[in-house]
């Protein structure tokens, strides 16, 4: 898929309701949506980012000998 045609939504503004720095990084990249009052989705981006991550770590993880 073209990163042209990806879901992304990106917004300009600060939500005023987000107080931490992180939130309003978040939301403005377009990785959450805000559903309801303390219920977000994570969009394709910031669920990209997440299994990323969460890979990095298996792989640290199994490195060390740990045990997932």
């Amino acid at each position: 898929m073209r990163y042209s045609q990806y879901f992304l939504n990106t917004v300009r503004e600060t939500p005023a309701d987000a107080e931490v720095v992180s939130h309003k990084l978040m939301i403005r990249a377009g990785m959450i949506k805000k559903v309801a009052a303390g219920i977000y989705n994570y969009l394709p981006f910031g669920l990209r980012s997440i299994r990323k991550v969460e890979q990095i770590v298996r792989e640290e993880m199994n490195r060390a000998g740990a045990i997932e």
